[in-house]
């Protein structure tokens, strides 16, 4: 991915952009039909080169031109024919955005594969679920993941849009208007650089589409600092229901050699937040002055290669930790069980209002007996009813048994499972 951003990379892609546009040119009639072979066998650049013209011009695009010409010569002169900057750095940066996306969808396919696979594989582990962080009802692992795995499908689907949105060219002069171009010119070079070509586009690119490209990084950032959270919740001393791999020579404190902590997962909540900014500032460059100004470009330069370097790494480390989960299923149950079983007194107030109670009535005897459990260390929420009268004179021992079964919790789950396609 780093490579895609080198200096190297950003020259050779101008080249590109330049020798598309005098291909066509020469195709057209416009210029010296030997003039593209011409100039393809010479054009060189070295970025030292250019860097030292740079120095001196204080223009990347000049720099660059200068020591093409250099190299190619006579030629030379059919280069950049009815072009402005801007027709060359924002339709290569549509080509080096599009090479990001590439590795960016691997990695997605990467890791949707990884939860999925997880998903099935514990498809019927049960665990609590929670809200507010408090003990709720009894669900899978699985179940959880499918959330995940349709979570990742939609990002699939906004990368592939946002990819779209950015595939985009222009050769249209100076503020767009194709005063010493023929449009002809940018629609079969486009073309031939498998982009499509602005419609309007004034003298760049509108930044709008660069804004949904990077909304959408965020918004995968954002899902995985969410299952990485899960993950670092389950991960907790007291809960230890999931954990990321920890590998062998692993040390997780200086001081504590019994620590086992969750870094990656800290660490990809943390590059999170980088990436929502870049967000931000990619909105801001939506609104420049008239029909061009640069203030959008020195930002760029950072949040672009940034966020899709950053977006690869996590995905990337994000798999490492799906694909060697550590998943304990005797943990999950144990943890249902606290307070003995408080979290089956929707079931208990049910099988109340089913006998007749009124569902006041039932909420306050189910309640009084789960807080009584609640509030006490050993406490027990099964034992509690048993000794109840007010529960005993509508449910025999069997009958409050029953609500404590956790299967009867989970009789849609391949309903839901069937909706995903897993």
């Amino acid at each position: 991915m780093g490579d895609i951003w080198s200096l190297e990379s950003k020259f050779q892609t101008f080249l590109e952009v330049e020798l598309a546009v005098l291909k066509v040119q020469c195709e057209m009639g416009l210029v010296p039909a030997e003039a593209y072979d011409e100039v393809k066998a010479r054009a060189r650049f070295d970025v030292k080169r250019i860097d030292e013209i740079e120095e001196k011009v204080k223009h990347d695009v000049i720099a660059f031109l200068t020591n093409v010409n250099e190299n190619v010569g006579e030629w030379s002169r059919y280069i950049h024919m009815g072009l402005t900057s801007s027709d060359v750095i924002d339709t290569a940066l549509a080509l080096q955005l599009r090479k990001a996306s590439k590795i960016l969808q691997d990695d997605l396919a990467r890791l949707t594969a990884a939860v999925e696979k997880q998903c099935i594989k514990h498809k019927q582990t049960i665990m609590i679920g929670r809200s507010h962080g408090i003990h709720g009802e009894p669900i899978t692992f699985g179940f959880k993941l499918a959330v995940w795995l349709e979570e990742l499908r939609r990002h699939k689907i906004r990368l592939e849009q946002a990819i779209e949105m950015i595939s985009v060219g222009q050769m249209s002069g100076p503020v767009g208007t194709f005063s010493n171009i023929d449009p002809e010119v940018e629609e079969r070079a486009c073309a031939f650089l498998e982009l499509e070509a602005a419609k309007a586009s004034t003298q760049i690119i509108q930044r709008d589409r660069h804004a949904q490209f990077v909304l959408t990084l965020a918004l995968i950032a954002a899902s995985l600092e969410k299952f990485s959270v899960e993950i670092r919740h389950l991960q907790r001393t007291d809960v230890l229901e999931a954990e990321e791999p920890f590998t062998a020579g692993q040390k997780g404190s200086s001081a504590m050699p019994h620590k086992r902590n969750p870094v990656a997962t800290e660490n990809i909540t943390g590059l999170a937040r980088v990436i929502r900014g870049n967000a931000v500032a990619a909105l801001e460059n939506v609104a420049l002055w008239h029909e061009r100004d640069i203030s959008h470009s020195s930002v760029e330069r950072i949040i672009l290669p940034d966020t899709t370097i950053l977006l690869d790494y996590m995905l990337n480390r994000f798999c490492t930790v799906m694909e060697g989960l550590v998943v304990y299923p005797e943990n999950m149950l144990a943890n249902m069980d606290v307070f003995g079983g408080v979290i089956f007194s929707q079931s208990v107030m049910l099988k109340l209002i089913d006998k007749g109670l009124l569902r006041e009535d039932a909420y306050k005897i189910v309640q009084d007996n789960a807080m009584a459990a609640w509030n006490t260390r050993d406490g027990d929420f099964r034992a509690n009813l048993l000794a109840d009268k007010r529960v005993r004179d509508h449910l025999s021992e069997s009958e409050v048994v029953s609500c404590f079964d956790p299967s009867a919790y989970l009789k849609n789950i391949d309903h839901v499972f069937k909706r995903v396609g897993v």
